[in-house]
């Protein structure tokens, strides 16, 4: 694969991971969402769907590893380095451009996000949560505890993700991607209440970036005092689920 390749590959797929991803926190969280308050199992599987998608429309062109964790990995196992940063470059604006989708997605509902006086009493005046629409945010701001978590939780995803590579009927049958979107949801659903799972940093830092600049009413901080956690837990557990994939198989 070319350069050029890889780079337009990795910026749409991660784009649509991030539109799908940032689309279904939004749906879930903004007001007048017709999602609204659906919960956690719809965020992890609106994330799940988002690597389907964006993961099967990347593959032709990168391979479609959306997530600088994964190609940390795969470089660590297979010693491979010399396109590692285009992957990661295209990784890093596609999730911006991602990012910037969904919130024109979401346009009128994040202009409406302050409530005006009049309105439900119970969050009149209150802006609602738009960085968790974006990034991740912890549910205890505990700095070991969280990179703990992101360190175990990004491993969980990378070593089976290395590991399918070994079983062919999967590559033949081409459904490794499906399993990998259902591994997502997984994560999501049983290692993702302390953080949120970046298990990306992509993920987490090109939409941080750009709710930094984005035109959001009452948008509040970009919390970049938390923002090196969800960088630097994932690419430690990618590494690391490279290093354990490499000598234990």
């Amino acid at each position: 694969m070319s350069n050029g390749d890889i780079f337009v590959g990795e910026v749409i797929g991660t784009a649509i991971l991030i539109l799908f991803g940032a689309g279904v926190c939004a749906a879930v969280t903004l007001k007048y969402s017709k999602a609204r308050g659906s919960g956690w199992v719809v965020i992890a599987f609106g994330w799940g769907f988002g690597v389907l998608a964006g993961a099967y429309t990347a593959a032709p062109l990168s391979g479609g590893q959306l997530n600088p964790a994964v190609t940390i990995g795969i470089a660590v196992d297979t010693g491979e380095w010399g396109k590692v940063w285009v992957y990661l470059l295209g990784q890093i604006v596609g999730a911006m451009l991602g990012a910037v989708l969904a919130y024109l997605v979401y346009l009128a509902q994040f202009r409406a996000n302050v409530h005006q006086e009049g309105t439900a009493p119970d969050t009149a005046g209150e802006p609602l949560p738009t960085l968790g629409v974006f990034s991740t945010i912890p549910e205890i701001r505990s700095p070991l505890a969280n990179l703990v978590t992101e360190i175990i939780a990004t491993m969980a995803l990378v070593l089976p993700v290395l590991a399918f590579g070994l079983t062919k009927g999967l590559g033949e049958s081409g459904t490794t991607v499906l399993i990998v979107s259902l591994l997502v949801v997984g994560i999501g659903l049983s290692l993702g209440g302390p953080t949120g799972y970046a298990i990306n940093p992509a993920r987490d830092l090109g939409p941080r970036l750009v709710h930094s600049f984005l035109p959001i009413p009452n948008k509040g901080t970009s919390d970049w005092g938390y923002a090196w956690i969800p960088v630097v837990g994932p690419l430690i557990g990618g590494a690391l689920a490279g290093l354990v994939y490499n000598l234990a198989f």
